[in-house]
């Protein structure tokens, strides 16, 4: 037997395997496309499983009802925060007047005090003016009405205003050729301020 024929069979083996290893390179990427394919309609499928699931879900009426619950609870959370932020409001108003008033009771105690002191002055007339003694009195008044004042207290001094309820105490009404009717003419008791609070409202003489 020559050699050719020898290397014939050998040849022929040779071809067979780049055949087989051409026909697997073509089937991979085939193979590929394939299972990328059923990958996404594996996905699909999954999705519309899931879809399904949330309608089917939305029907039962167990669903329905932790729904409506969770409603219900979420609305009572908003009404409670609500409440809490007007509380907390309201607490600090309150705080912020108590902090500014927190004198109103001392000062009401001394108004009488300031009254004396008007009358004593007032009394003494034009001669007492003179005195030494007259005078360390009416310093000590301007001394006392200057703490007050420093406290917030404001006189109102009401002469030749409407007359306001809210702020005077009429105690007669009397003839006035100066002003018109409804208008406050004299001052008996002196009303006042504290900051923008009326702690004591005037005793005051009304025209008609």
């Amino acid at each position: 037997m020559s050699s050719q024929d020898m290397k014939e069979p050998e040849k022929m083996e040779e071809q067979r395997e780049e055949a087989a290893e051409n026909a697997a390179e073509t089937q991979q990427p085939e193979e590929a496309a394939g299972g990328a394919d059923e990958s996404a309609e594996a996905a699909e499928t999954a999705e519309a499983d899931r879809s399904g699931d949330t309608e089917q879900a939305a029907e039962d009426p167990r669903y329905l009802e932790l729904q409506r619950l969770a409603d219900d609870n979420y609305q009572r959370f908003l009404r409670a925060q609500a409440d809490f932020d007007n509380y907390r409001r309201r607490t600090l108003k309150e705080k912020e007047e108590l902090s500014k008033y927190a004198s109103a009771k001392l000062i009401s105690e001394l108004l009488p005090v300031v009254d004396n002191f008007q009358r004593a002055l007032k009394a003494g007339g034009e001669a007492a003016n003179d005195s030494a003694y007259s005078k360390g009195i009416e310093m000590i008044y301007r001394q006392f009405v200057q703490v007050l004042e420093n406290e917030g207290l404001k006189a109102m001094n009401p002469v030749g205003q409407p007359f306001d309820p809210e702020l005077h105490q009429a105690i007669m009404q009397v003839e006035s050729e100066e002003y018109g009717e409804g208008i406050v003419v004299e001052v008996v008791q002196e009303g006042y301020w504290l900051k923008d609070k009326v702690i004591r409202p005037a005793m005051v003489k009304v025209s008609q």
